[in-house]
């Protein structure tokens, strides 16, 4: 399996930045993850978006709901990492920089990261999102050696330093699984370009998503994680509920407990193959130890 170097950067990042909250026991995420719209410019093979009944949904977060998002987190005093990714483009929203900008005053002290395929970044756009606030720029490369070079160009002329963004080859052949940590996106990849087969048994393997990361889809469900593509464990809805409220409620531990056991045999993670322990040890053990108090 290919592993990825930026996953030990991430690791690095979300072990320094374990928190917990107000005067409890309880660890807050280092992983805040928002999918800020329904749509994406590409459907690349390995990708669910490759199957022809994946939707394609040309709605984007709203301002309140994503203020609300991020008041929450500064009254938390919330200093982990935030990541606009998920199952989207992010640079399609043209609201993206006014975002950054909030999220950036309202977490100072937070990495702020885009992950994007590049395509529609010039050095205009770029320069404008770090003067908006972001930390990082995740370039994913779908096409070919020579748009390594050509964005290599792009950051230079922005004079962007080494650790202002990374650029990623994702176009290597299947059987190197394309440059990625390539997973089944939850058996989501089965009438995709690339098919990927959903588990026959779940797998007896630790998972530590539910213990670090809480994701956010553009209309305010959370999710267990970035891999559940066919949106099917869904716990809750932040512009309903308070960001607290949902990672501490019944349904978030019991995906805690389950996973961190090992236990997969629940949708969507009955049909998942992702290695889930290459990020959080150290939040996964700090869980398991609070679950176990837990009558």
């Amino acid at each position: 399996m290919f592993i990825d170097k930026n996953i030990s950067r991430k690791s690095k990042v979300v072990n320094n930045s374990i928190q917990f909250y107000n005067g409890t026991d309880i660890p807050l995420m280092s992983v805040v993850e928002i999918s800020d719209s329904g749509t994406c410019n590409r459907k690349c093979s390995f990708c669910p978006r490759s199957d022809p009944d994946y939707k394609d949904i040309k709605e984007f977060i709203s301002e309140k709901l994503h203020n609300k998002i991020f008041t929450e987190l500064n009254s938390y005093g919330y200093s982990g990492m935030i990541i606009y990714s998920g199952y989207v483009e992010p640079l399609l929203n043209k609201n993206i920089y006014r975002n950054v900008a909030f999220a950036r005053k309202s977490l100072p002290n937070s990495k702020i990261e885009i992950i994007t395929n590049g395509d529609v970044l010039n050095v205009k756009r770029l320069k404008k999102l770090f003067e908006a606030g972001l930390s990082t720029l995740l370039i994913s490369v779908y096409d070919g050696p020579e748009d390594m070079i050509k964005f290599q160009k792009l950051v230079d002329e922005a004079k962007l330093l080494p650790s202002q963004y990374v650029i990623r080859n994702r176009y290597m052949p299947p059987e190197d699984d394309f440059g990625l940590t390539i997973s089944n996106r939850s058996g989501m990849l089965k009438n995709a370009i690339h098919k990927r087969p959903a588990t026959i048994e779940p797998l007896k393997a630790v998972c530590t998503y539910p213990a670090y990361t809480f994701f956010i889809d553009y209309n305010g469900d959370v999710q267990m994680c970035s891999h559940d593509w066919g949106k099917k464990y869904i716990l809750g809805n932040v512009s309903k509920q308070s960001i607290i409220d949902i990672w501490c409620n019944k349904k978030f531990d019991l995906a805690r407990k389950n996973l961190l056991s090992g236990n997969r045999k629940f949708s969507p993670c009955n049909k998942c193959d992702v290695s889930g322990k290459l990020i959080g040890e150290l939040h996964g053990a700090t869980w398991k130890e609070k679950l176990s108090k837990i009558k």
